[in-house]
């Protein structure tokens, strides 16, 4: 076996658990680490893994280890170069910020409103199944058309997903249940594709500009985007609410300011990405700083250690909703693989956050106090809070 150096002694469970003390052990000392526990390299520094998310000739996504493709099969996920913008081209456009703002802008009010509404009496909730994780999911049914399944289905079928993709990168075998709920997705799509290609709906206006796509590589691409779009969005709503409930009426704050609330939502991001890492291989022998990786090396690139990055973000611990320099965070990637529904996510996050002022009061539950966790998906677990009914 190779030798690997430099080593970073880094536990699944301290990953998983809470990542951030250790890797700013290591990201002060060197880019990138050999992790054993990993059996691959971690990429720590803003500058180091921008570049790699920029290189894709030399770090790809397109090898048949990558943890999520195992699931999804070919699509602009797992894929790279000319074949990936083959996948990705038909839904780049229907995924531009003014496209979303205005086919999906004023549903995203609507259902986080209709979410809200139906707990308002209660006085308390866990507002991750409460309002993040339904809002994510019905919009992304909204946006691609999807009249088949609840969302309690599509909530069920991603989540199945998630603990496969973890695993997978966990180095566990490829849980069966993981590709069961993604062919049942699928399925879903499938129908959807059928009946909407004259509707219009964002996957219609894909479906539209896809002649170079097969029906099968229409609905992987199609599960890909709504399964991104329920998984990272719910954990960005929710890591956002975890932030702004630990100060104090800071909810109600950054709710009524517009301003302020587009500061909060970058710097959540940038705290707590909702991917902390993505997977990439080398095709070829390279270096970054100390590291010397080798053609076909895992090399994971760690989102949650380069918004960190003391280099560039001033006490990168602190959450700080007016941080002038959040949007400089990398969790929505980079290069080829720049996320499609960032727009969407940043719409639905400004509605939930307009949405809770009708909840006076909105606090921390105290008695059931909760903190993002997850080696691959990071979100809390529930966000319970209590308010004062009318």
């Amino acid at each position: 076996m190779v030798a690997r150096a430099p080593v970073a002694d880094i536990a699944l469970a301290d990953l998983e658990r809470d990542p951030h003390p250790v890797l700013a052990v290591w990201r002060r000392r060197h880019p990138a680490v050999w992790v054993p526990a990993l059996d691959g390299w971690m990429v720590l520094t803003r500058d180091a893994v921008l570049a790699a998310m920029r290189d894709d000739a030399a770090l790809t996504v397109d090898d048949p280890r990558f943890s999520t493709g195992r699931i999804t099969g070919p699509s602009m996920l797992s894929t790279d170069g000319p074949e990936h913008e083959r996948h990705r081209r038909p839904f780049a456009r229907p995924f531009r910020l003014d496209a979303v703002r205005a086919a999906l802008g004023p549903a995203a009010e609507a259902e986080a409103r209709t979410l809200v509404d139906a707990v308002a009496d209660r006085g308390t909730a866990d507002l991750r199944a409460a309002l993040a994780g339904p809002l994510a999911a019905r919009m992304m049914l909204i946006a691609l058309g999807l009249d088949g399944p609840g969302t309690g289905d599509v909530l069920g079928w991603y989540a199945q997903i998630v603990d496969a993709v973890t695993r997978i990168t966990a180095g566990e075998p490829d849980p069966p249940e993981g590709h069961a709920a993604y062919r049942a997705l699928g399925e879903a799509i499938r129908a959807s594709v059928v009946a909407d290609r004259a509707g219009g709906t964002l996957l219609a206006l894909a479906l539209a500009d896809a002649a170079d796509l097969a029906e099968d590589e229409l609905i992987a691409n199609a599960a890909v985007l709504l399964f991104g779009g329920v998984e990272t969005t719910e954990g960005m709503v929710a890591n956002l609410l975890h932030h702004l409930l630990a100060e104090p009426g800071l909810v109600e704050r950054v709710a009524g300011d517009e301003a302020l609330a587009a500061g909060a939502i970058e710097e959540s991001l940038r705290l707590e990405p909702a991917a902390a890492v993505v997977d990439r291989y080398a095709t070829c022998d390279l270096e970054i700083g100390e590291a010397r990786i080798r053609a076909g090396d895992l090399v994971v690139l760690s989102m949650a250690s380069a918004n960190r990055d003391e280099t560039v973000f001033a006490d990168p611990d602190r959450f700080d909703p007016a941080r002038p320099d959040a949007r400089l965070h990398t969790t929505f990637a980079a290069g080829p693989h720049v996320c499609l529904g960032m727009h969407l996510a940043r719409i639905e996050a400004h509605a939930a956050l307009r949405a809770l002022k009708a909840l006076s009061g909105l606090r921390a539950d105290p008695a059931e106090p909760s903190a993002p966790a997850g080696l691959v998906f990071r979100k809390p677990p529930a966000v319970r809070v209590v308010w004062d009914p009318a």
